[in-house]
């Protein structure tokens, strides 16, 4: 960990945490098949308010060594979950969830990281994922973009590649 006096803020941010990333969705079912199968994570843990109508979905990698204990403490005090959010009733709404990648343009995507991305993709064609950008396309050629239910786009990478990729432009 860096010095306090290495910190604009005098180190007084040094124990803040990014916990989670929230997609909102309308099938839990379709949505949890997808991000428990194909992606490999396991839902930590489940949260139903009855009287506002939504459930929280929040799940993690099945191989991540830190795992979330599924209590309330670890699920908002650990690095990395995605929160899955299900406001009841939606599942037949007409209206295309807003995955940020089209106009008005905001929120791009979340990513994920595997160790043979050339397996990865092909076991994603396999199970019928739809791609948004295959591996070998476009101007990285190294990576892939996947989409979820939804239609939200996850970046596909190999570590191992991404010196060669990005490496130039690090700072």
């Amino acid at each position: 960990m860096a010095e306090a006096t290495d910190h604009p803020d005098g180190g007084e941010t040094d124990r803040y945490v990014l916990t989670h990333t929230m997609l909102r969705i309308k099938d839990p079912a379709r949505s949890l098949d997808f991000y428990e199968r194909v992606l490999g994570f396991r839902q930590v843990t489940r949260l139903d308010f009855q009287e506002w109508k939504f459930s929280l979905y929040f799940l993690q990698p099945r191989g991540h060594a830190d795992r979330a204990d599924g209590s309330i403490e670890a699920t908002f005090a650990r690095a990395g979950l995605l929160e899955l959010t299900h406001n009841w009733d939606t599942e037949n709404d007409a209206e295309e969830m807003h995955s940020g990648n089209t106009d008005p343009k905001g929120f791009g995507h979340i990513c994920i990281a595997v160790p043979d991305i050339a397996a990865a993709c092909a076991r994603f064609e396999r199970l019928g994922v739809t791609f948004q950008k295959k591996l070998g396309e476009g101007g990285i050629k190294e990576i892939a973009f996947i989409k979820d239910p939804d239609g939200y786009w996850i970046e596909v990478v190999q570590p191992d590649l991404m010196a060669g990729l990005v490496g130039k432009y690090k700072r």
